[in-house]
């Protein structure tokens, strides 16, 4: 079998960032994956469950309301390691091209209070396991990269 694209990246080398993983063409669509990292990977903590379910439910809500980019959204979830996300747009993108939706979205979540969307019951597989608090907190420091990003940020490291 090939190796998954995303596992021939040095992860040692992985610093926080907003990276094109892939870009693919479905029919006559080409679809851009981005991977948001949070933390080095390997090196720094995971995100725990409940901070990474809330910024998924946040931030879902809020990529798929935003007045210019909501119809090219296709998915935004976490990363099965817990180290970031991934966004997958409708278009071929660059890391440039959604800086500025990035930092809409980390406003949006770090001026968030109140009930999340979606964390009943009723909406949600596990919707008690969220926490507000450490989510902002996760989002204050990745915005704060994303303020000052420059190209260690946006390509992946050379093996």
């Amino acid at each position: 079998m090939k190796d998954i694209a995303s596992f021939t990246i040095d992860h040692t080398k992985l610093l926080p960032g907003v990276y094109v993983s892939r870009i693919d063409s479905v029919g006559n669509e080409t679809l851009t994956t981005f991977d948001l990292r949070f933390t080095r990977p390997n090196i720094e903590p995971a995100i725990e469950n409940a901070p990474i379910h809330a910024i998924e439910h946040l931030g879902a809500t809020f990529l798929r309301n935003d007045s210019k980019w909501a119809d090219k959204i296709i998915y935004f979830g976490p990363m099965g390691c817990r180290t970031g996300f991934y966004l997958i747009l409708a278009g071929k993108l660059e890391s440039k091209d959604i800086i500025e939706l990035l930092k809409n979205m980390c406003n949006y979540i770090l001026d968030f209070n109140g009930s999340i969307p979606g964390a009943t019951a009723q909406g949600c597989g596990n919707y008690r396991d969220m926490n507000l608090e450490t989510a902002k907190f996760h989002i204050k420091n990745w915005k704060a990269m994303l303020n000052t990003i420059d190209k260690n940020h946006m390509v992946y490291p050379v093996t």
